[in-house]
């Protein structure tokens, strides 16, 4: 007796399924990663276009500023804006990166979607009004806020939601700044120092990656900085470069240090929150005034680009290093890692006046080594500096970024960033600890 079509057909379903399900169990790896892909494709798309969004009126706020320098005056009011939001309905939030990092170390509520407009409505306000700041603070709060909300659809566990964070983080760097290698890094190292998270790699390099891509079809440039002349490694060449990764860190940690006492003293002398950026707004425009540059203002990108052609002034970064702590500190929204690479930048580039290295290459170690000593993210910042300055200065980049991380101590501009392996054995008793414990 002929068997009916329908069941023949659910017998042929039924092995398809017991065979993939046999397949699955055998190859367990074949489900994370199909799983993977499709969470990442979707974190590529959102927090790509996101960020392509974010760079563009960001760009447009920056033009705006240069063309129109009377709006500088209204910076304090600005800043009575942004804080009067945020004390009213952003108490939940107004800890930014280290509310991803807490999440990520021990996942808690969701991290609320309201945390992506309004900071990135605070930075525009910052950015337009001539406050100094950076980028990737907010591209990573808005993907993580973005990410976080993935969580409950796709039914994630603790872990695998602490893997959606960094995978965010990683999008979200590696879109703003066109270094999705260099993303991938960060998100798996910046939360915990000495550690990282290997099992989150995949995810991270797959959401940075297509992030990337999804920013780039948006048509949205990204900043190269040629590094023209890289001298072949010597023995004296490379005491210069450690004579140089001590000073970046050193540099990196004055910044972190400077940070946290001056966050301190506007939260001591200054109880009301919508306050303390509009006392930040007046310093900057006594600032401004005084020195008669908008200079450093903003991002700072044509500062940044001039130093890898010219030698910069002694003092550039020391003016960046006081403006940006003073705009963040105050509670302006915004990044701190375009103003570290102003910092690092112009003072390499001013390095040269002492130390005999090519300005532009010293301008490309200080860039990224800066960084890696105030994020203590040295393997990220090494990658970085490939990606944008080519493998010819790789040596010299991951010599100055390791350095710099040593040498910048247990600081961080990420105060919650907890210590899993510290930077030498006499700091064990540290291990376990929050950099905002110390």
């Amino acid at each position: 007796m002929p068997v009916p079509q329908h069941q023949t057909t659910t017998n042929f379903s039924r092995t398809i399924y017991i065979r993939f399900r046999l397949l699955f169990r055998k190859y367990p790896l074949v489900p994370y990663l199909f799983r993977w892909v499709l969470i990442c494709l979707i974190l590529g798309l959102l927090i790509g276009s996101a960020s392509a969004f974010f760079l563009q009126t960001l760009q447009w706020a920056t033009a705006f500023r240069e063309g129109h320098s009377w709006i500088l005056f209204l910076l304090p009011f600005g800043g009575f804006l942004v804080g009067w939001a945020y004390d009213c309905y952003g108490k939940s939030i107004v800890s930014g990166n280290n509310l991803l990092i807490d999440t990520i170390l021990e996942p808690g509520k969701t991290i609320p979607f309201k945390m992506a407009p309004m900071v990135y409505a605070g930075t525009i306000i910052t950015h337009l009004l001539g406050g100094s700041a950076g980028r990737e603070g907010t591209a990573l709060q808005m993907a993580g806020a973005i990410a976080d909300q993935l969580h409950k659809p796709f039914k994630l566990s603790k872990e695998d939601r602490s893997t959606l964070l960094i995978a965010a983080v990683a999008a979200g760097f590696g879109a703003v700044f066109g270094t999705p290698l260099a993303g991938a890094l960060f998100g798996i190292e910046f939360f915990l120092l000495g550690r990282l998270r290997y099992q989150a790699l995949f995810p991270a390099v797959m959401a940075a990656v297509l992030a990337d891509l999804v920013t780039r079809a948006w048509g949205v440039p990204h900043t190269h900085y040629p590094i023209g002349i890289v001298p072949a490694l010597s023995f004296s060449h490379l005491i210069f470069v450690l004579i140089a990764g001590i000073l970046f860190g050193w540099c990196a940690a004055l910044f972190s240090k400077g940070m946290e006492y001056c966050s301190t003293g506007f939260r001591k002398y200054i109880a009301y929150l919508p306050f303390r950026p509009v006392a930040g707004g007046l310093l900057i425009l006594l600032f401004v005034w005084l020195s008669g540059t908008t200079k450093y203002s903003g991002l700072g990108i044509p500062a940044i680009v001039s130093a890898f052609d010219t030698t910069a002034m002694p003092y550039d970064f020391a003016l960046k290093m006081l403006l940006t702590i003073i705009t963040l500190s105050a509670g302006f929204k915004g990044g701190e890692v375009t103003p570290l690479f102003f910092i690092g930048a112009t003072l390499g580039s001013a390095l040269a006046l002492i130390i005999p290295l090519p300005h532009a290459l010293l301008a490309g170690m200080g860039f990224v080594a800066v960084f890696a000593g105030a994020t203590n993210t040295p393997l990220a910042c090494t990658m970085m500096g490939i990606e944008l300055f080519g493998m010819e200065c790789g040596v010299y980049i991951a010599l100055t970024c390791v350095v710099a991380y040593l040498c910048s101590g247990h600081n961080s501009i990420y105060s919650s960033q907890q210590i899993d392996t510290p930077k030498h054995r006499r700091f064990g008793h540290l291990r376990g600890k929050r950099i905002q414990d110390l």
